[in-house]
């Protein structure tokens, strides 16, 4: 049982030292693509409205919030691409 503790801790170590370096990558990334920093707070901020308002945007609202959410995560995922790209060319 200790085992099985000792080796869960170290993942847990592992996984998260690596998301915590990719996540600084990542905001390193974000300081030089100003705009698509940007981009990604005024959807978060949209989803954050849609998500509080009472109305239902004609019956689009779900379907703007799934969206939104989708394309937040292709623009971080995008500045996680170039951040990779630009530490291999060092």
């Amino acid at each position: 049982m200790k085992k099985l503790l000792l080796i869960l801790a170290v993942a847990v170590f592992v996984i998260s030292t690596a998301f915590v370096a990719v996540h600084q990558n990542a905001k390193s990334e974000a300081s030089k693509h100003p705009r698509i920093e940007k981009a990604i707070q005024e959807l978060q901020g949209a989803v954050e409205y849609m998500e509080k308002a009472p109305d239902d945007f004609g019956g689009h609202k779900a379907a703007a919030i799934a969206d939104s959410k989708k394309a937040i995560e292709s623009l971080k995922l995008a500045l996680q691409y170039r951040a990779k790209e630009d530490k291999m060319k060092k």
